[in-house]
């Protein structure tokens, strides 16, 4: 199986989210499934469907974080430096409208582009990687060609 990069920081909420989905959702949605069967015929209850379809829920993503922690290839962006890779923290200027943002590129289960976090397989990482501060990046997004000019590089 191929290594999923991810940074320190998501890797930990990875095993904060599963521990919580077994010590707290998973009990929860059993003792939920008991008293639903109490209220007698299955067939016609609600409450019995709903708390097996969230069990379905619960335990395929447990199931899917358990497999991501164990390919998991933590990377320390601290420890790198030079050109633009995994872990960087690039600030940008738009060469359009001249707006500037920060991203760090980071693997796909921490990615969230709101938070600033670009997932490494992005068009925008792709084409961000190996670049070097002041060089100029074009990028083919859904909205169309974007030009951008890579202002600062930081590992964090």
């Amino acid at each position: 199986m191929e290594k999923i990069p991810m940074t320190r920081k998501g890797h930990l909420a990875l095993e904060t989210e599963l521990k919580h989905l077994k010590s707290v959702e998973r009990p929860a949605i059993i003792k939920a499934i008991a008293e639903a069967r109490e209220h007698g015929d299955l067939s016609e209850n609600a409450e019995y469907h709903s708390a097996k379809e969230k069990q379905s829920f619960i335990e395929g993503r447990i199931k899917e974080l358990e497999g991501a922690i164990s390919l998991a290839d933590v990377i320390d962006p601290a420890k790198m430096k030079g050109s633009i890779k995994f872990g960087a923290t690039v600030t940008l200027v738009d060469e359009d409208t001249d707006e500037e943002k920060t991203y760090q590129i980071v693997g796909e289960y921490e990615a969230n582009i709101e938070a600033g976090l670009l997932n490494i397989k992005s068009p925008i990482a792709r084409a961000l990687i190996g670049k070097e501060e002041g060089d100029s990046v074009e990028v083919r997004t859904p909205g169309g060609d974007k030009s951008y000019e890579v202002l600062k590089i930081a590992f964090v």
